[in-house]
């Protein structure tokens, strides 16, 4: 089966990042490194953003990202240029990187 939906012209997955922020000493601090990764998310690359994941935690962080496009080959862009975009921050050291394909449903009666 083919990864994304297989609506006509709707295809969406999901990016998940493990990230560990090793100069934080504080939740403040945290936030403070991870927003202009979230917004940036956001404006360079018109995708939903937010921290999901160990948000009492001051060193670990966990941002989940959708995205939905008209092909399954923008898709691919847009998820690989977001990727780069996380990677590209020095202050933040990535753990993992999870792509999770959304598949359609069949109806049900």
């Amino acid at each position: 089966m083919n990864p994304g939906s297989t609506l006509a012209g709707v295809y969406a997955a999901a990016l998940r990042f493990e990230l560990y922020l090793r100069d934080c000493r504080s939740l403040k601090a945290k936030r403070s490194a991870l927003r202009p990764i979230v917004e940036g998310l956001w404006r360079r690359h018109r995708v939903s953003a937010s921290e999901i994941d160990h948000q009492n935690a001051w060193h670990l962080g966990t941002i989940g990202v959708a995205a939905v496009a008209p092909t399954m080959s923008h898709l691919y862009e847009v998820l690989d240029e977001v990727e780069r975009f996380v990677w590209s921050f020095p202050e933040v050291e990535v753990l993992r990187v999870d792509r999770l394909w959304m598949e359609d449903e069949e109806e049900k009666p």
